[in-house]
């Protein structure tokens, strides 16, 4: 059932994946340091070859191949996001977290479809047509979520998390 919801949801070499939401709810409650460490982990344990990346798969090959960029801009991302959401250069949380989440994920885009670009052989606009355009929307609907999630969290205490 999972392998044919992944059919289902890939555009291209990029597939519509959760990934973007985890990274985010990790970058609202961890500190910076945390946020990266947690998703290099991440991408550690799959390139040793644990099937965490899309499609339960894993290995190096998956950092030279079309979307290596976006997993190599995921500690980076996770670490912006939360030190800018951390150190509040803009007073208002809402639109605080918003601009850290925003800024991460344009971390994630560029890099991702940079690389994209090289590693299919695809002009910048062909590979931000497949590696950006159809991913916005539904990204953005997972950063609300996430911040949603993160806030409920932080407001009932569940967290303790230095």
């Amino acid at each position: 059932m999972l392998h044919v919801a992944k059919s289902l949801f890939q555009i291209g070499p990029v597939p519509f994946t959760m990934q973007v939401f985890a990274i985010f709810l990790a970058s609202l409650i961890l500190p910076p340091k945390y946020a990266f460490l947690s998703l290099l982990v991440y991408d550690l344990l799959g390139a040793v070859g644990v099937p965490v990346f899309a499609g339960f798969s894993g290995g190096l090959s998956k950092f030279v191949g079309p979307t290596g960029g976006y997993l190599i801009a995921f500690p980076i991302a996770a670490f912006v996001t939360s030190y800018i959401n951390t150190k509040k250069p803009i007073k208002n949380d809402i639109i605080n977290a918003a601009f850290a989440l925003i800024v991460g994920l344009c971390l994630i885009y560029t890099l991702g479809f940079l690389f994209l670009a090289a590693a299919a052989h695809l002009t910048l606009k062909k590979a931000f047509l497949v590696g950006v355009a159809p991913f916005v929307i539904p990204d953005i609907i997972k950063l609300a979520i996430a911040y949603l999630l993160a806030s409920f969290l932080k407001s009932r205490k569940v967290l303790n998390i230095a």
